[in-house]
């Protein structure tokens, strides 16, 4: 395959530094060799990951996430709902929640936030559909997205709930990327994932993992 990151590889490159890809390290040892991004981060898109890869990780996060006990998923757009529907089916699930960012005709201002990420620079709106609503109320929710990495996403996602009277039971990621994100995260919200990627730095011999 082209992409080496459409499969899991047994052993990572030799490195630091790395050259064009990060060696992330999954639960059972292997790797998924992920491109690194101009800005310093390992990326994962998981609308360009193969299945395989997919389910093998929203197999580990329902092991992360299962301990937390959720009822309810509730998916961040974009790349939150290529985990969200599959991780819902596999922790037994009838159905989940798509958080979103088109308005339809019914939704009320109450039941949307501000939202911004890392990976785009206009500030678009977060809705949810007041019709879902008694798919969530009196249910332990589950915040779920492909990563957390300055956490602004997810912030989004928790005043979302919060405009609807919720607080989730806890976060569930495939990747945590860099821990920029955590200096001021709730602590009464856990934070779960299948792998984690630090912040990397460049210089002539390659990509680095920055100091901290």
């Amino acid at each position: 395959m082209s992409d080496p990151w459409q499969h899991f590889d047994p052993e990572p490159d030799p490195g630091p530094p790395f050259a064009t890809r990060y060696p992330a390290r999954m639960p059972d040892g292997s790797v998924l060799h992920l491109p690194i991004r101009p800005i310093g981060v390992a990326g994962l898109i998981a609308t360009q990951a193969s299945f395989p890869v997919i389910h093998a990780l929203v197999g580990w996060m329902a092991e992360a996430a299962r301990a937390l006990r959720p009822e309810m998923v509730l998916g961040l757009p974009t790349l939150g709902h290529v985990f969200a529907p599959l991780l819902a089916e596999r922790l037994g699930h009838a159905n989940w929640v798509a958080a979103g960012y088109s308005r339809k005709l019914w939704y009320e201002e109450r039941l949307s936030v501000p939202m911004r990420s890392i990976t785009t620079t206009a500030e678009r709106r977060l809705w949810l559909d007041p019709r879902m609503l008694p798919r969530l109320e009196g249910r332990r929710v589950l915040l779920v997205d492909d990563v957390v990495s300055t956490g602004s996403s997810a912030r989004a996602g928790l005043a979302l709930l919060a405009a609807a009277g919720m607080r989730p039971v806890g976060l569930c990621v495939a990747m945590i990327q860099t821990r920029a994100w955590s200096a001021d995260w709730p602590a009464d919200i856990p934070v779960v994932s299948v792998c984690e990627t630090p912040r990397l730095q460049q210089d002539a011999a390659g990509w680095w993992p920055a100091p901290g």
